[in-house]
């Protein structure tokens, strides 16, 4: 039967692992010291090395002839252990073994001596699966374990395991192995199983690997049936990924606003079955490698083709930071909603709508649920993109209403009242602002409900606020002078938040309104309701005079 490649070529000694010194040189010397824990944690990603350095340290401190903490591979125990025959290894799958009994079971047995060997060593791998009660269960064995058990946990998730066997255990973090180490791994066992492979197509395979080995063995293995010569045609053509001319294509259209051109590769990726997610990683990959060039040039961090680097510099130069970073961040949205998209093509072509288009009317575009509630139609999100573009002269539609329903209409509903919340023409003349000119906005519970979400140290001052709008500046009023505190320490996640829910940016202006001015003192006090009038009149001036300072940036 065929053997994969990953496991033909499993390293048996520590000195065959890569990238992994600090936890084998450990170890090794542990051996050597004969200072040997009871209870081991392997944490790290996938493909790099948990389940095989924890073979290896079983063999090795079982190992009769043990040479620099390596073991020999000659001995009886050695061969056995390779062989998986050894009664004293036992591997674990806690996926599949979650239950109390399992350990109640491995509790048992581990009262018992080792057969063959000094110890017996228990491999428990992905231990985050198991229950709250197994890890119970298994908590009192590993702080008091019989002098011959040694325990080794594997996970990817050590989040999951709980902070008592955790401090119960030597914890070894394991690195995503270099791609150079894994370039040069995967030449070697190519040479060794008569493999054409380019070392660009190494190079490849070592970054879709994204430092796991056993991913880039068995994507090796992958290129070989489907060519005898591995190179990068063979790569992209078995993983499914986009050849490296579609993707450059793809970047030119992004930074050319050039729609069609997109879309055009999209469809006929997608007609030769290339994979919609690993295509959104590539782009996401690529705009990177574009914030690098544009960060920091002349650089090593840079995860490209040789050939590739010119190309990358070439859009660098057409693009600003700003905008590579606004791509990156829709790139980023678009990775996730692939997930659970139904259709991956679909959410892919939304995002390079929204990469090729204005930012801001990608945010009005994702937004427009929350507009309705302000007033805006459904198509006027578009219309603001226009209006930005041109500076036009914008009708805007005022409600009449008197600020003074800050203290005499939090128990009225307001019916029929859709503040229109669009911008001034830059050269529109200056108009003299009211307190009159503000109208409560309907939706500030809708917006409070975003801060649970995005920013939730926010809500506790913000959930006895209201909120009031004239034009492009929004006037919110807190509880008290703490509040108003409060509000100002945390002014720029407001002001973020508020901007992501309308797409579009506001002045943003705040009172407090102390005890003496709520409501149930102040419905019959007409002379402390004009008070209040008047400061609010003062606050709302300073706005106004100070827009640039107070705008949203």
């Amino acid at each position: 039967m065929y053997h994969a490649l990953y496991r033909k070529w499993r390293p048996l000694t520590f000195d065959d692992v890569v990238s992994q010194p600090h936890i084998t040189t450990t170890l090794k010397n542990q051996i050597q010291s004969n200072k040997i824990a009871h209870a081991y944690l392997f944490t790290g990603s996938r493909g790099t090395g948990k389940t095989t350095c924890a073979r290896i340290f079983a063999k090795s401190v079982n190992c009769r002839n043990s040479n620099s903490g390596n073991p020999c591979l000659e001995c009886e125990i050695c061969k056995c252990a390779d062989n998986e025959s050894l009664t004293d290894i036992i591997e674990i799958d806690a996926a599949s073994n979650t239950g109390v009994d399992d350990i109640r079971t491995l509790k048992e047995s581990a009262e018992y001596l080792p057969e063959q060997c000094r110890y017996k060593v228990y491999i428990i791998d992905e231990v985050h699966m198991l229950s709250i009660n197994a890890f119970n269960a298994l908590l009192k064995i590993m702080e008091e374990p019989p002098q011959h058990v040694i325990f080794i946990l594997a996970t990817t998730e050590v989040h999951k395991v709980p902070a008592t066997i955790i401090s119960r255990c030597q914890r070894f973090d394991f690195r995503r192995i270099r791609t150079e180490d894994i370039v040069s791994r995967l030449e070697f066992i190519a040479s060794q199983e008569n493999i054409k492979l380019d070392n660009d197509a190494a190079t490849l395979i070592a970054k879709i690997s994204d430092g796991g080995m056993r991913d880039a063995l068995s994507l090796l293995d992958q290129c070989i049936a489907y060519s005898e010569t591995v190179d990068l045609k063979t790569v992209s053509d078995a993983a499914g990924i986009a050849g490296r001319d579609y993707l450059f294509d793809i970047l030119d259209g992004i930074f050319a606003c050039d729609i069609k051109k997109v879309m055009e590769t999209i469809a006929s990726l997608y007609d030769m079955a290339k994979d919609m997610t690993r295509l959104c990683n590539e782009l996401l990959e690529q705009m990177r490698n574009l914030m690098l060039i544009k960060a920091v040039p002349n650089n090593d961090m840079v995860m490209c083709l040789p050939d590739e680097y010119t190309r990358l510099e070439a859009i660098a130069e057409k693009s600003d930071m700003g905008s590579i970073l606004e791509k990156i961040e829709i790139l980023s949205d678009c990775n996730e909603n692939l997930a659970k998209a139904t259709s991956k093509r679909i959410e892919l072509e939304m995002c390079m709508v929204k990469l090729c288009t204005d930012v801001n009317y990608s945010k009005s575009y994702s937004n427009t649920s929350n507009m309705a509630n302000t007033g805006y139609k459904n198509s006027e999100p578009i219309a603001i993109h226009k209006e930005h573009e041109n500076s036009a002269d914008k009708t805007v539609q005022n409600t009449s209403a008197n600020i003074k329903t800050i203290v005499d209409t939090q128990e009225k509903s307001q019916e029929n009242i859709q503040p229109a919340v669009k911008e001034q023409p830059i050269n529109s003349p200056k108009k003299k602002v009211t307190s009159k000119d503000f109208v409560p906005l309907d939706c500030w519970d809708e917006v409070v409900d975003r801060f649970r979400n995005e920013c939730p140290s926010a809500v506790g001052f913000l959930t006895s606020s209201k909120a009031f709008i004239y034009e492009n500046m929004i006037l919110i009023i807190v509880k008290d002078a703490f509040d108003l505190k409060m509000f100002k320490m945390q002014l720029s996640d407001v002001n973020r938040v508020i901007t992501d829910f309308f797409g579009r940016k506001f002045t943003v202006s705040v009172k407090a309104m102390d005890t003496s001015e709520s409501p149930e003192n102040n419905v019959s006090d007409s002379s402390q309701q004009k008070e209040n009038l008047s400061a609010v009149d003062k606050l709302i001036e300073k706005a106004k005079s100070e827009n640039i300072d107070l705008e949203i940036k």
